[in-house]
């Protein structure tokens, strides 16, 4: 280990930022870490947000990742409440709001995403705790929600809103819920549980702005509601890297070791690096690729002259109703579905996705996790299409 490798500066109080802070302590970085968080809570997880929390099942406290003891075994120089503004390469100087500058011989830029808006004002996103106990405290048999985005987000909120007794309508642009990450065909089977719920989910209609009372569509109409929720997809938090001189494109662009720049690495929601299993440049808004991606880039920060590609097979999970849906690869610009096991109709299937002549992903909905699991091994040892599907 480097002995010029004295300070490290991690920007994102996040799953990313606490997972590579603590693969540091546990190879053995006995030096100075701060870890710059912008909200005031100690990093806790989302994905609960829109289902546990939103539902009322979780008290907030089950959210943080660590105790208040674990963290402070960590001897972090720990900063919340706290915002960078700005970095310099040259200096290798981080500006937080207050106008000071860290210094470090190694930064980790964890910022994350934040959710896209439309014009207008008064409807709420979801991607806080604060955001989710205030869409909760709204929430009730006489509430009329309208949910722009039929997403993994958005449906996992509807499904969680009906569930509370709400009248909910879901707005979606595509023809098909899903269609450019899951397919057509399993998009369509999660839609139609959605209506057998009681969503009113219309399709092909795009939102020009929240107004008083709801949203306007374009072309004029008005959808009345009592609450609105925008779950349209997120952008990565990089504005405090515009002057920066790193490559930015929808993400910190990274290579293959999550590398951005001399000292520099990117882990989490805003990192896009090079994906070697895959040959493709990708940003995964995942929670277990965000731990996974902290702890690689902390391991090739304490190692620059060996460091590792990070070629993860990308996993999500979602709850909808009585559905778990699973999935494993990278799913975007697939060729090719074959159900090889279950049977759509009955929503307990098995999918599995094409891309060229390999096996790019798998999803399961309703299957026990075992089902799915040989699957990762597929996408993994990048196995041909025609040995593993008919």
């Amino acid at each position: 280990m480097s002995e010029t490798l004295r300070r490290i500066v991690i920007v994102g109080a996040s799953a990313a930022g606490l997972a590579a802070a603590e693969t540091l302590r546990r190879e053995g970085y006995e030096h100075r870490i701060s870890l710059v968080g912008a909200e005031t809570l100690p990093p806790y997880d989302r994905p609960p947000l829109s289902k546990q929390i939103l539902a009322g099942d979780w008290e907030a406290d089950r959210l943080a990742l660590r105790s208040e003891e674990h963290l402070a075994d960590l001897d972090l120089d720990l900063r919340l409440g706290t915002t960078a503004t700005g970095l310099d390469l040259a200096a290798r100087e981080v500006t937080i709001q207050d106008g000071s500058r860290l210094e470090y011989d190694a930064l980790v830029i964890a910022t994350g995403v934040r959710p896209r808006r439309l014009p207008g004002e008064g409807a709420h996103v979801l991607r806080t705790l604060e955001d989710a106990i205030a869409l909760r405290e709204r929430i009730d048999p006489d509430t009329r929600l309208v949910v722009v985005g039929a997403g993994f987000l958005g449906a996992e909120a509807a499904a969680v809103a009906r569930g509370l007794g709400a009248e909910v309508t879901v707005l979606e642009p595509a023809a098909v819920p899903l269609a450019h990450a899951v397919g057509a065909e399993v998009g369509a089977v999660l839609a139609q549980a959605h209506a057998e719920n009681g969503v009113d989910l219309r399709t092909g209609v795009s939102v020009e702005a929240v107004v008083s009372g709801g949203v306007q569509l374009e072309g004029g109409e008005l959808i009345a509601a009592d609450e609105v929720l925008v779950a349209i997809g997120s952008l990565p938090n990089t504005e405090w890297l515009d002057d920066s001189g790193l490559a930015i494109d929808n993400g910190v662009v990274c290579d293959e070791y999550c590398v951005a720049a001399p000292g520099v690495y990117a882990a989490g929601d805003v990192a896009r690096w090079h994906n070697p299993l895959f040959d493709a440049s990708m940003r995964i808004e995942h929670r277990t690729n965000a731990a996974e991606q902290g702890m690689a880039v902390a391991r090739n920060l304490l190692n620059p002259d060996a460091p590792k590609p990070f070629a993860p097979v990308p996993y999500f999970w979602s709850d909808q109703y009585a559905m778990k849906i699973q999935a494993y690869g990278y799913l975007r610009g697939h060729e090719e579905i074959s159900i090889v096991e279950g049977d759509l109709a009955e929503r307990r299937f098995l999918a599995a996705y094409r891309t060229g002549d390999r096996v790019s992903g798998a999803l399961s909905v309703g299957m026990p996790p075992k089902a799915i699991r040989r699957w990762r091994q597929a996408v993994a040892g990048r196995a041909a299409w025609n040995s593993v599907a008919s």
